[in-house]
């Protein structure tokens, strides 16, 4: 078989280059990632566990290069910003969607889906074209394991993760835009509401 066919997904398939999400207080964060390493440790699960804990507002996208985070970041502080959207969100033990991903649940409301709007509103005016609205409900979610979380363990590790009975509270007072840089995503730009 030649490269070219070999490189046939990453051609059709250009790299996402960009997201934009909401951070936690370190204190959350650490938690979380302590949920991470537990699950690493016992079921090799490494997807995403590069990636900062966040609430994602806006999915990875590719971002063409006519178009910066600086640019994003312009408009949300003009058109997002002003709109005083922050408030404090809460997290009610965890969840997961099927076998597939286990996450901490951040309890949705029309505040979340206030905030996601505008986000969106602000990403599609600053770069036209470059992502579309999700067509599913908002589900705020903080991911602690996905697409690697092997057959069968999902009940199981559900059960470990709701005996921390993680009930809190926080504030939801940054919009961060994520960029992937050498393979991995970091926070570019983080505004605070």
């Amino acid at each position: 078989m030649n490269n070219r066919n070999n490189n046939r997904g990453s051609s059709n398939f250009p790299q996402q280059t960009h997201f934009i999400g909401v951070l936690l207080p370190e204190d959350i964060t650490l938690t979380l990632e302590d949920c991470r390493r537990y699950m690493r440790e016992a079921y090799g699960c490494k997807s995403g566990h590069a990636t900062p804990i966040h609430v994602t507002l806006v999915p990875p996208f590719r971002l063409s290069k006519e178009y910066s985070s600086e640019d994003i970041a312009r408009i949300i502080e003009k058109e997002v910003l002003p709109k005083g959207l922050s408030f404090t969100g809460h997290i009610d033990n965890f969840d997961a969607f099927g076998d597939r991903t286990l996450f901490a649940k951040v309890v949705t409301d029309a505040k979340w889906v206030a905030l996601r709007d505008a986000v969106y509103g602000a990403v599609v005016k600053a770069a036209p074209g470059c992502t579309k609205k999700d067509g599913r409900p908002f589900a705020p979610h903080l991911t602690v394991a996905n697409r690697d979380v092997p057959e069968g363990v999902m009940i199981v590790a559900l059960q470990v993760m709701n005996e921390l009975k993680l009930v809190e509270d926080f504030p939801v007072d940054n919009i961060t835009i994520f960029e992937r840089q050498n393979g991995k995503w970091v926070s570019a730009v983080s505004l605070g509401m």
